[in-house]
């Protein structure tokens, strides 16, 4: 409709028609720009608080996972340590010692929960989000510390070793009431407190015996102490990596109430 009247103006020659037609035109591809612009604000200003609120979602639950992982590792430890004092004595309980040995030997690992994360990298939507949030959380999601204690600890030369020497009905009743418990979603939580090996006392006795007979299991045991003990401290550092990022997006949003 302007441009019809501005082209009828300038066949007649109206200046001043020309003059505030040409300004409405301007005014209107300006005001239609702002509310372009204003309503693509609102827009990413809604889509970073949906991501703040997956993420914040997803960091919880890893910050359980990851202290899942931290207790885990921390009883492994405690086998190692347990393991290693055992075998220097000749006389002490098979039992314990082939339980702590096999204990020593495992390994957990709980994925991350970065589909939100993923999703925020992959559509370059980084800068939606509050620029101490994103550093937080893209300084936990930098590198999965669990996954790294999986690849090596699953691989162990101790494990390997305690393995060989444990029978297979030994371990099989090592798995059935020693070994891990785990939840809902078959996710390893921690150890079973009750330990109950339905099988043969000799079968325990013999491979106690192997045990303290082999160099090899005490020479790897304090490697695997070594492993372990990385992959703990590792662990917990994520853990805080996570608690940090949630309390960037805490602070960021002082009348949301957001708990790990």
């Amino acid at each position: 409709m302007i441009l019809r009247r501005l082209s009828q103006s300038l066949k007649e020659q109206n200046w001043t028609a020309i003059a505030v037609e040409f300004v409405l035109l301007v005014l209107g591809v300006f005001l239609g720009i702002q509310v372009a612009n204003w309503n693509q604000a609102r827009a990413d200003e809604r889509l970073g608080r949906a991501y703040v609120q997956r993420l914040t979602v997803e960091l919880g639950q890893d910050l359980v996972t990851r202290r899942e992982l931290v207790e885990y590792y921390a009883a492994v430890l405690e086998s190692i340590e347990h393991t290693n004092d055992l075998l220097a004595k000749p006389k002490s309980d098979p039992k314990e010692l082939v339980i702590n040995a096999y204990r020593a030997s495992e390994f957990n690992y709980r994925a991350p929960s970065r589909a939100t994360w993923d999703a925020i990298v992959s559509s370059g939507d980084t800068g939606l989000l509050p620029q101490d949030v994103a550093a937080a959380v893209a300084d936990y999601f930098a590198y999965d510390s669990a996954h790294n204690a999986r690849d090596i600890l699953s691989q162990s030369a101790y494990r390997h070793r305690v393995r060989t020497l444990i029978p297979l009905q030994l371990q099989k009743a090592l798995r059935a009431g020693c070994s891990d418990v785990r939840n809902e979603n078959q996710d390893i939580t921690g150890f079973k407190s009750d330990c109950a090996l339905d099988i043969d006392p000799a079968v325990i006795a013999t491979t106690a015996a192997a045990l303290r007979a082999d160099p090899a299991v005490q020479e790897s045991l304090r490697y695997q102490y070594s492993d372990v003990y990385s992959a703990h401290a590792n662990i917990k550092g994520d853990a805080a990596a996570i608690e940090r990022a949630l309390a960037a997006i805490k602070g960021s949003q002082p009348t949301a109430a957001i708990s790990p």
